[in-house]
């Protein structure tokens, strides 16, 4: 259970880790497993405080509450780093300033325009979701969006050593194949707007990714953080296509 405490302490705020665990890097190793699971239970939540409050309120704040416990089950841990992606990412400097600047926990103009704007989006796609009775949109969106830290971790760190580094050290193709088939599957059995989601969010990645690679030499925790966001963002869209 180790990886499970894991992932948990590491992509949530609920508390439930016991409090004699202790950090062990080689937890990572199952703790892949764990990361779309984890992913489906916070969309899973995020479908559940939408849908309730839709009981109450008209669905633009439904909407908007959804939003608000999807970022309070995360301690917005990622859209911090979408906010600090925006600010290092596209300044116009050399690359180890850019990173200075997204270590720096000052935000930006780029970071402030960034993160409202993006949360307009996700309010938006949110709102759509429920109006539709998607609320699975939410599931796969999580889960898939934990599945691509997987992959993007795969990438040369812009930062030597650190979590980032110990933590792609012990990602393995098995476990990293098995956590891929879950959100993969799920969008699947959703038809073809699951795989619309699927081939839009993995362009959306390969974009981070490239953008990372030619702004900053690499990954980051921060573009971890902005993977996650978009592709939340991109899946739900997608759903909500034509709607």
């Amino acid at each position: 259970m180790n990886g499970l405490y894991l992932t948990l302490s590491f992509l949530t705020t609920l508390p439930v880790v016991p409090s004699g665990y202790h950090f062990d890097e080689r937890h990572w190793r199952t703790a892949v497993i764990w990361f779309p699971l984890v992913g489906g239970l916070l969309g899973g939540l995020v479908w559940l405080a939408g849908w309730s409050s839709g009981l109450l309120f008209r669905e633009w704040l439904a909407a908007v509450f959804a939003v608000a416990i999807w970022a309070a089950l995360t301690g917005g841990l990622h859209l911090d780093g979408l906010a600090d992606c925006c600010d290092g990412l596209f300044a116009a400097a050399e690359p180890t300033r850019r990173l200075e600047i997204m270590k720096d926990a000052r935000l930006g103009a780029f970071g402030v325009i960034g993160l409202v704007l993006f949360l307009l989006l996700k309010v938006g796609a949110a709102q759509a979701v429920l109006a539709e009775g998607l609320g699975l949109a939410f599931v796969a969106a999580a889960a898939l969006g934990r599945t691509m830290i997987l992959w993007v971790a795969r990438q040369p760190p812009a930062r030597p050593g650190g979590m980032g580094a110990a933590f792609a050290e012990q990602i393995r193709p098995f476990p990293l194949l098995l956590a891929t088939l879950l959100p993969v599957g799920l969008l699947a059995f959703m038809g073809w707007r699951g795989g619309l989601a699927l081939v839009v969010a993995v362009t959306a990645v390969a974009a981070i990714v490239a953008l990372a690679r030619r702004s900053i030499g690499g990954v980051t925790g921060d573009v971890y953080g902005l993977t996650v966001e978009m592709v939340e963002l991109m899946v739900m869209l997608a759903f909500v296509v034509g709607k």
